[in-house]
């Protein structure tokens, strides 16, 4: 019984993640921003959304939650997630002509409210 609960919550996360990116997704493109990627494959992990306004692109973690039980969203993006980001941005970049401003952000997708953080990490 417990096995089934622990994947009915993983399934329930998922469909928030997902939810909360195509949230994200759309909140951007309505700012003016084109979206270049989403779940953006590497070998360090997945980049949730790659976009870029003029002459800047954006490597951005996408986090919903729906209470703060386990702190705000972007508590969660730990070091390591912001490595693997890093690493994953240079994956993206590699053997691409791109001359642009490179940034980290993260979105919070937060009781449905969008807090959007620029610039939330450097390398």
């Amino acid at each position: 019984m417990a096995l089934k609960n622990i994947t009915e919550r993983g399934e329930h996360n998922k469909k928030l993640g997902v939810k909360g990116e195509k949230k994200a997704r759309r909140f951007l493109f309505f700012r003016g921003w084109k979206i270049l990627a989403k779940n953006y494959k590497t070998p360090f992990g997945e980049i949730d959304i790659i976009a870029r306004k003029g002459d800047t692109i954006a490597f951005i973690e996408v986090k919903t939650r729906l209470s703060d039980v386990f702190g705000i969203p972007s508590e969660a993006v730990d070091k390591a997630k912001k490595l693997r980001y890093i690493r994953g941005a240079n994956y993206f970049l590699i053997n691409r002509n791109i001359d642009l401003n490179v940034r980290f952000d993260i979105i919070e997708v937060f009781r449905g409210q969008i807090n959007h953080i620029e610039n939330a990490f450097i390398c």
